[in-house]
């Protein structure tokens, strides 16, 4: 066994030593040192399995080695045993709990007690040993993502508070990004989960690449990831930090000979300027990197106060249209579409209106919001199953061949169960398929994804009519009329000519119009306003007309009261 004795005492030194080397039953080989510093000493240079450390000394105290040691990562790697002269129990308690393995008082040292010390101390040392190496694993595991290694939320926000707390001494800034992969979901849905963990290894790869070895990195869960900067001195560091991060993750992944292509949404909040505590630091910069994903992704946006107001509308309104959900009550209104040639309602545009509340959203404030989370889905849901419940009742109780307009969203699209809720939900209402138009815009085709052709072309193959609402002047737009099975054209009235004798929107208007009926499709304006619109309609052979001019959009008693005068 490899013993160190510290002791600055020869005669005491001289007696343990004889009582080592006396044990015949087992060989030592002995170190002898005076002080605590020649003792940190031998320790770096040579590994003992049991120190006899003299409590106290001249200089410094056995009880200040035994603490620093046993600060050390693994305890220390050896077990000590606690010698002195005192025999008051309060210093062995002491010792103990400072971590000695034992405590000997000198007047009690026999070759028996000194020999069974040593064995016991030795055992109980690799006891302790044993379980802080579990502790420590332990400990790893509660502080790390299992997937990518790195630091996960709990740990995280440890660090950051200790960062935050360190630059309030030096008056340093911290920024902190939070990073969020742009339309992970999708990846995951299309190619599965092995696939996604894959692109976050990776991802996790190449923004440690960009990254300083000082500057914490953390998985907050999911796709989500954090990173805190120390010692910022200008924001343009923080740009060119996220910069590269925003280079590196766009470039393409490949996945057993699959090309994928994912961008990440970055926000960047630093201290003090933004925010002085930690966990309103990590908030701000989420408000941030929300705001990036709404400029169009793939960006960087820093803090500003006004991304607050904003966020805790955005907030207010996601919660919002969960109540209302919850409580049915959305109401629906219906802008009736008129046919040119008979001018009589042919078929109403259901419209999703917010409930008559003091504060109240528009649909261009509110849809974009239950799209991004995924409350479009249950949302669309209630539109389609009360709308068609309506248009039952009009055709039951009016014997009119009405056709119903409902805007589906891309998120919806997106969904295969869209079709099995839309055949129940028709035969519960007892309406033919044939009598249901499908509003669907151009965003939806943004990826010319097969997923999408391949519902709308289920969708028509079930009767459902197609219609491409807010039609432009746009290549893609010609190009979707080719690629879609779409059987109706809605001219946006962003490009329908108003009274101002503009040449160039009447010739476009005209050629659109034009191109469209040699097509064969059907043609309906929206937006008319004016007479002079309606007249250029009827020039033109515009097939449905739809505007304020003939009807605003109106609850579900006035269109009945409307198809009462038809009768």
């Amino acid at each position: 066994m490899y013993i160190l004795i510290v002791d600055d005492d020869l005669v005491d030194r001289k007696l343990i030593k004889k009582m080592l080397i006396s044990d015949g039953a087992q060989l030592h080989d002995i170190t002898e040192v005076t002080c605590v510093l020649d003792g940190f000493q031998a320790i770096e240079k040579t590994y003992f399995d049991v120190i006899l450390l003299d409590y106290n000394m001249p200089k410094e105290d056995g009880i200040e080695m035994l603490i620093e040691m046993r600060a050390k990562p693994k305890l220390g790697n050896t077990a000590i045993i606690m010698i002195s002269s005192s025999e008051n129990s309060s210093v062995a308690i002491e010792c103990i709990e400072a971590g000695a393995q034992d405590f000997l008082p000198k007047g009690d040292i026999t070759r028996s007690s000194l020999n069974k010390a040593l064995i016991y101390a030795k055992k109980r040392f690799e006891a302790e040993q044993r379980m802080h190496d579990s502790y420590l694993a332990v400990k790893h595991m509660a502080e790390r993502d299992q997937l990518t290694g790195l630091s996960n939320r709990y740990h995280f926000e440890e660090v950051l508070k200790v960062m935050i707390a360190n630059n309030k001494r030096t008056k340093n800034c911290v920024a902190l990004l939070a990073l969020d992969l742009d339309n992970f979901k999708n990846i995951n849905d299309t190619l599965g989960h092995n696939v996604g963990d894959e692109i976050l290894v990776q991802t996790v790869t190449r923004i440690n690449n960009c990254l300083r070895r000082d500057e914490g990195f953390a998985r907050l869960g999911g796709d989500e990831f954090a990173v805190i900067i120390g010692g910022i001195c200008n924001i343009n560091q923080i740009g060119m930090i996220a910069n590269r991060i925003l280079a590196k993750v766009s470039e393409p992944f490949v996945y057993n000979g699959i090309t994928i292509n994912c961008s990440v949404s970055i926000g960047s909040a630093v201290y003090p300027n933004d925010a002085i505590e930690s966990h309103e630091l990590l908030k701000c910069a989420d408000i941030a990197m929300y705001r990036s994903k709404q400029s169009g992704k793939g960006k960087i946006s820093f803090y500003k106060a006004q991304y607050q107001y904003e966020f805790s509308r955005r907030v207010d309104i996601q919660n919002s249209i969960k109540h209302n959900l919850e409580n049915k009550s959305f109401r629906l209104f219906y802008q009736p579409v008129f046919c040119s040639k008979t001018q009589r309602i042919s078929g109403v545009e259901a419209l999703i209106r917010w409930p008559d509340t003091e504060i109240s959203y528009t649909p261009d404030e509110f849809i974009p919001i239950a799209e991004e989370c995924r409350l479009i889905e249950p949302l669309g849901e209630w539109i389609i199953s009360t709308a068609l419940q309506q248009l039952s009742d009009w055709q039951q109780n009016f014997q009119i061949p009405l056709t119903l307009s409902i805007n589906i969203s891309p998120v919806q699209l997106q969904k295969s169960t869209l079709l099995t809720y839309l055949l129940t939900t028709i035969e519960k209402s007892n309406v033919k398929s044939s009598n249901v138009i499908l509003e669907i815009t151009e965003t939806a085709f943004m990826e010319d994804s097969k997923e999408v052709i391949d519902i709308l072309t289920t969708l028509s193959n079930n009767g459902f009519r197609i219609a491409l609402d807010d039609f432009g002047m746009g290549y893609s737009s010609i190009s979707h009329l080719m690629s879609y099975p779409i059987d109706i054209v809605k001219l946006d009235k962003s490009i329908q000519p108003l009274d101002d004798n503009n040449d160039k929107r009447l010739k476009i208007i005209e050629g659109l119009s034009l191109m469209l009926k040699a097509l064969d499709f059907s043609v309906v304006a929206e937006g008319i306003e004016t007479p002079t619109q309606h007249a250029l309609c009827n020039t033109l052979g515009i097939d449905y007309l739809q505007g304020f001019l003939f009807a605003r959009p109106m609850p579900a008693h006035e269109i009945s009261q409307l198809l009462k005068k038809e009768k």
